[in-house]
């Protein structure tokens, strides 16, 4: 029998130890590219680091607990969750504070919570759901008349009318992609496709500004005082780092040259201050946590633990894709939250949460797969030698 030497027990070691330096580099990079706006603004240069270390506590605490709860109970809770964020949602657009335009959080005693980064995971859980349930059925899937699809669509159009595309367009879009990786037909794809090529091009007309947006993204420099100056700061900002950076603390552009820039915008920072050599550092990392959650689905115990474990990996990998490409001015500007490294109480909540599940859908596979090895030994000593499992050890004797 071939043994799989590695320097961990199983995937969830060097998930840990991905999440831990990530949420470390995150912490300071929050105090870094927020010390002067903290200033102005609240007089207090550790006012964001306060905030942040306070989430991160909490996050911690729930990535924490969700490691403990078998993923199976997820399954019989999600209409509970989907009630809840609903309501969240509908309670932003009622009385939600706005915020540049936007209205997309809820606050209460000092702090600001978007429900909007929960209907993430809320759709993520829907989704897994349904697509076991017909996998075990052995029924073609079929999204076009799945209600469970179409709540997540009601969920993600409640987030757009915010306005807030880019969340929406996750909030929708994980699920469909987990539907895809697991096996639609593709005829439906196409058809969901052009629907939601179609869908877009028709948010982003409904929305002028979201149309100079895109206008301008391949040629921000057309408008660089005006709907190109975020693009044209951040790549300025990206840029300026070089190969080493400009060192800790030491980058200019958080001086107000680039907007939002220790939420959204937080990578530009860290890589004018760490310049090419910790922004490949952070990008392995993300490449590092998307193989183990690989290996993890590979070894769920079951069908549901391995959709969700995909679920996951879209949601953090692939928004932290969508992060960097929007910082790097290859995507249009979206409020995509970077994971683990951007300023933001709610995103981080969502994401130690699905990391924590992630934990446990790790801990029973490794159960599992210890198992299924002993009862394998077990039999083959029976096999090999017709020896008891509980006798004593044979001896080599010259």
């Amino acid at each position: 029998m071939l043994i799989r030497k590695t320097p961990w027990r199983n995937e969830s070691e060097p998930v840990i130890v991905i999440m831990a330096v990530l949420l470390l580099l995150g912490t300071i990079n929050v105090f870094s590219s927020s010390f002067v706006l903290a200033t102005t603004s609240y007089n207090n240069p550790y006012y964001f680091l306060i905030r942040h270390a306070v989430w991160l506590v909490l996050g911690i605490f729930v990535c924490f607990a969700c490691s403990r709860i078998n993923y199976h109970r997820w399954q019989s809770i999600t209409k509970w969750l989907l009630l809840i964020t609903v309501l969240a949602l509908i309670l932003v657009l009622v009385m939600g504070t706005v915020v540049n335009g936007a209205r997309r959080w809820l606050s209460f005693a000092g702090f600001s919570v978007q429900p909007a980064e929960f209907a993430k995971l809320t759709g993520i859980l829907i989704a897994s759901r349904f697509l076991t349930v017909m996998m075990k059925r052995e029924k073609k899937i079929d999204l076009l008349k799945a209600p469970p699809y179409w709540i997540i669509f009601f969920m993600a159009a409640l987030v757009e009318f915010e306005p807030d595309m880019g969340t929406a367009s996750i909030v929708f879009g994980v699920p469909f992609l987990m539907a895809f990786l697991v096996g639609i037909p593709w005829k439906q794809v196409k058809v969901l496709f052009f629907a939601g090529i179609a869908g877009l091009i028709g948010l982003i007309v409904w929305q002028p500004y979201r149309l100079l947006r895109v206008k301008t993204t391949y040629d921000p420099w057309s408008d660089a005082q005006g709907v190109g100056y975020q693009a044209v700061q951040s790549m300025s900002t990206i840029g300026s780092g070089g190969l080493w950076g400009m060192g800790l603390g030491e980058g200019v552009s958080k001086y107000e040259y680039l907007p939002e820039a220790h939420t959204d915008f937080a990578f530009a920072i860290f890589a004018q201050e760490h310049g090419y050599l910790g922004v490949l550092l952070v990008i392995a990392l993300f490449f590092m946590l998307a193989i183990c959650c690989y290996y993890i689905s590979a070894r769920a115990r079951d069908i549901y633990g391995q959709v969700l474990t995909i679920g996951i990996m879209l949601l953090v990998v692939g928004q932290a894709l969508g992060n960097l490409f929007m910082v790097s001015g290859t995507f249009p500007v979206v409020g995509v939250p970077l994971p683990f490294i951007s300023y933001g109480g709610s995103s981080l909540l969502v994401t130690m949460a699905s990391m924590g599940i992630l934990l446990n859908i790790c801990r029973h596979g490794f159960q599992l797969q210890h198992d299924e090895r002993q009862d394998a030994r077990k039999d083959a000593i029976r096999e090999g030698s017709g020896r008891e499992p509980g006798a004593p050890p044979l001896r080599l004797v010259k």
